[in-house]
């Protein structure tokens, strides 16, 4: 049985994309959620990055199981989800997510909320949240994002003016240096769409 190429997976990162919905997972429309999210890192990252993609339902156990099988199993450095975060009784993606959870990351929900709250009142209806999975000799952080495009988009960039200047950091430019400090690889980004920021000690020399 041929064995994997452990040495390349571990230099490029390994992201989850999850999306979580009913209709889509039962094929009633197309999922949005995982195109947008693999667009946008084709977009935003100059370090090499592979994917494990699931598209199911809003069920709590199915959620919960997906978001370790990525971790525990695929290695994953970062799980993405979207959708299934709001306040009706089928939203249960932060509660699930936490299920999986070694430790929370609140401040990801407070950027997040704080984001969007500059685009649409009912921002504050969303309980997303970050958190972290950790097992034996692997780490991953796990971000719940919106369901829609431009929504995701605008939550991992930001706020930005009319001259592109940054009015409102958005949360990927937190997310490499967490990776670092969970022991994932060193990711760099396109500074024209997100800049990551690092302490200067951090930060590998160009």
């Amino acid at each position: 049985m041929p064995q994997e190429d452990t040495s390349a997976r571990a230099e490029s990162l390994t992201v989850g994309l999850i999306s979580i919905s009913d209709r889509a997972s039962q094929g009633v429309y197309a999922d949005q959620g995982v195109p947008a999210l693999r667009e946008w890192f084709g977009k935003a990252l100059l370090s090499p990055v592979q994917f494990e993609e699931r598209l199911i339902a809003d069920d709590q156990h199915t959620i919960t199981q997906t978001i370790k099988e990525l971790v525990d199993q695929k290695q994953c450095d970062l799980v993405l989800t979207t959708g299934g975060t709001g306040p009706s009784r089928r939203d249960v993606t932060p509660e699930a997510t936490l299920a999986a959870a070694t430790r929370e990351m609140p401040g990801f929900g407070e950027q997040m909320r704080q984001i969007s709250l500059n685009f649409v009142p009912t921002a504050i209806l969303s309980r997303q949240v970050g958190a972290l999975r950790e097992i034996e000799g692997h780490a991953a952080l796990i971000i719940n994002l919106p369901g829609q495009p431009k929504a995701i988009a605008q939550t991992l960039e930001g706020l930005k003016g009319s001259e592109g200047e940054v009015i409102v950091p958005g949360i990927f430019a937190a997310v490499p240096y967490c990776i670092d400090l969970i022991g994932g690889p060193y990711i760099e980004t396109d500074e024209s769409i997100v800049k990551a920021f690092r302490p200067k000690s951090a930060a590998k020399a160009k």
